[in-house]
């Protein structure tokens, strides 16, 4: 099981302060949507020579011209990008194609899917990572709830989680054996980050 640092709504000197902070602790640099959207390509590339040895995650939200948006991110040095489940199936299949060619990988997040029939169709058309996630704004309205796995019992895909993981929730979805954990603010809003990426750290390699 893997920690997935999310960097979302940072400026670029926060984002690689927390990174620096944490380092030792995390496995995965998640470049957020907020932050791509607020420096580009330009922030995917200078993490990726800070932290060459760190795997890099784009969170580009992908959901049209899909070879184009994954191309961008592959060059700037992304080791795994993200597309919508609700793309059109050739969106997906696009940026499938591209990661093969690159040696790199699509995550597919499921925000908002509650179908198991799209996510049957997710797994006919090739993908095997996706990302099990509530989003900000709907966090609003309660905590991650484990019953989300629910949602891929049965299919062989690599999966992510994320969506307010703190400290708190961590223990019950950690014995749902995610293949990766995804923590944003629980961690670059802490008064130590370092601490609190340690910890969970600790309970995820526990």
């Amino acid at each position: 099981m893997q920690l997935q640092l999310a960097l979302d709504r940072m400026t670029r000197k926060s984002c690689i302060e927390i990174v620096n902070d944490t380092k030792e602790s995390i496995d995965i640099i998640e470049v957020g949507t907020g932050v791509i959207k607020e420096y580009g390509m330009a922030i995917v590339r200078e993490l990726r020579e800070l932290y060459p040895e760190k795997t890099i995650l784009a969170d580009m939200k992908t959901c049209d011209a899909g070879k184009h948006e994954a191309i961008q991110a592959f060059d700037a040095g992304a080791d795994i990008v993200t597309v919508m489940a609700f793309s059109n199936d050739s969106t997906i299949t696009d940026t499938l194609k591209v990661a093969e060619e690159y040696g790199k990988h699509i995550m597919v997040d499921l925000l908002e899917v509650d179908s198991r029939d799209r996510i049957e169709q997710l797994q006919e058309i090739g993908v095997d990572f996706v990302s099990l996630h509530v989003g900000k704004d709907k966090q609003s309205e309660g905590q991650f709830s484990t019953d989300l796995f629910s949602l891929v019992k049965g299919y062989r895909f690599e999966t992510s989680v994320a969506g307010g993981v703190n400290l708190d929730t961590l223990p019950g979805i950690a014995k749902e054996n995610p293949d990766i954990v995804i923590v944003g603010s629980a961690i670059t809003k802490a008064k130590a980050p370092n601490n609190v990426a340690a910890k969970m750290k600790q309970i995820i390699d526990s």
